[in-house]
Order: C-alpha cells, then structure tokens, then sequence
C-alpha cells in the first residue's frame, strides 16, 4: 500500500469538500460507525500496516472509532474517505489527502484491505482521490510514496499519472523502525493533460 502520513485534519477551517466521489467499481465517502467491524476487521492486519507510516498494528476498536472522528474533522485541503464497493456499499480501505505540513505539497495515502488486493480497486479509488484533491482544491501537485518493497503500489501511483522524484527514508510504525521509499509527485498540469482515465490506464499500463 502507499505509505500514508498524518495531516492537520484538524486544524483547518475551511469547508469540506464535496461528498461522495465515485469511480467505476469503488465510491469514496465518509467512514461511518457502521464500518467499524469492517474497518478493524480488514486493518488489523500487519502487511498493510508494515507498509504505511503512522498505522498502528494491532489495529483496535478505538483505533477504528479514531479514523472515523479523523474523517469527520477533515476540512480544505485535507481529506480522509472510506473506500466502498459502489454494488454493495461494503466498506473495503480508506484513502485521504492531508498537507501534513505548512507549505508542502499536499501528501496522498490510501490502504486497502487484502481480500481486495490485486483487482485494480486501489487503482480506481487513487484516482478518483486524485480528481477529488484537483478539482476542489487549489494545490498545485500532489506528493505520494510507497516502499520500495511494494511494487503493487508502485503500479497503482504510475498507472494513476505520478511521476518518480527520487528514493528517501521514513519511519513506520509498525515495520519498527525506518524503511526505504519510493517519492513520487503528480503536478496539476500533467493531472489535467491525463484527465480522460480511460486513456491513461492504456497509456501508463
């Protein structure tokens, strides 16, 4: 999964933006209490927290009911959707933006539980994330990382327009220390030059 990193989700004031965006198969929306199940059920799970920066492992209820408080906070150019199956609604991951400090760039996460893994989920909600973030907010480029161990991430940054910048370091913490990532960056410019998804999966497959 992309290495996610906490934002100031709480502490701006401008309006939230528009609800729900929806892709082919996967809708973004608000995680709910009725996903709490779900929501430990699928994140307590150390593959997907070893891949992310902040998630902790074991994954517990008040973890699940502080993702949720995290959601309901979020305003400008910070956001934390549930990822659902838009047949059945079933709450399946989560994917966010944040600006996770004053003046860098706005930093894209997600996580998606592993009995969905490897189906191209990740990949419709990463863009539909993406035109959420440009179209109602004014950033110029969005950041993104994954570990270099995660080529499945990797896939889904490229295929949703994302160019590599370089390699850092980063700590998670449930891989117990500090890791090796891939950054990579998707400018405004180049988002709007790709914004036809159909043609882009083609192009960047």
């Amino acid at each position: 999964m992309v290495v996610e990193r906490d934002g100031l989700l709480d502490e701006s004031s401008l309006p939230a933006a528009p609800l729900p965006q929806e892709a082919d198969r996967v809708r973004l929306d608000l995680p709910r209490r009725d996903d709490l199940a779900d929501i430990v059920f699928l994140a307590n799970n150390h593959r997907i927290a070893a891949n992310l920066a902040t998630m902790p492992h074991p994954f517990a209820l008040d973890d699940a009911k502080a993702l949720i408080r995290k959601a309901e906070m979020a305003r400008g150019d910070n956001a934390l959707f549930a990822i659902r199956l838009r047949s059945t609604g079933r709450f399946i991951g989560v994917a966010r933006y944040a600006r996770v400090e004053e003046g860098m760039p706005v930093h894209v996460g997600y996580w998606l539980g592993e009995p969905f893994w490897g189906q191209g989920l990740a990949t419709e909600a990463v863009h539909a994330l993406v035109d959420h973030a440009f179209t109602h907010g004014d950033m110029a480029e969005l950041t993104a990382a994954c570990r270099v161990t995660n080529p499945a991430s990797r896939k889904v940054l490229i295929k949703s327009g994302f160019q590599y910048r370089d390699q850092s370091l980063i700590r998670s913490i449930a891989a117990g220390g500090t890791v090796p990532i891939e950054r990579y960056n998707l400018e405004r410019k180049v988002w709007k030059s790709l914004r036809s998804w159909g043609v882009r999966r083609s192009e960047l497959a």
